[in-house]
């Protein structure tokens, strides 16, 4: 069974695959390099949002930050 996985290859040529896989031995592997330049997001902030939101989403916050918000 073929499967495409996202991945991102560092300047020094390390592979990252964006998700775990499981393979029951060694398996050939096409690497296909795009013209793009890769994002990279630290999983941690995407793992944080929501905890982070909580807080960042109550009418104290919005208060507090309002004297930045008004208009000119």
């Amino acid at each position: 069974m073929m499967k495409a996985i996202e991945a991102v290859i560092d300047a020094s040529g390390q592979v990252h695959l964006k998700e775990n896989i499981r393979l029951c031995g060694p398996r050939r592997a096409i690497v296909t390099i795009l013209d793009d330049e890769a994002t990279v997001v630290d999983e941690t902030v995407l793992l944080s949002e929501r905890a982070l939101a909580l807080d960042w989403d109550r009418p104290e916050e919005d208060e507090a930050w309002s004297h930045l918000q008004q208009e000119p």
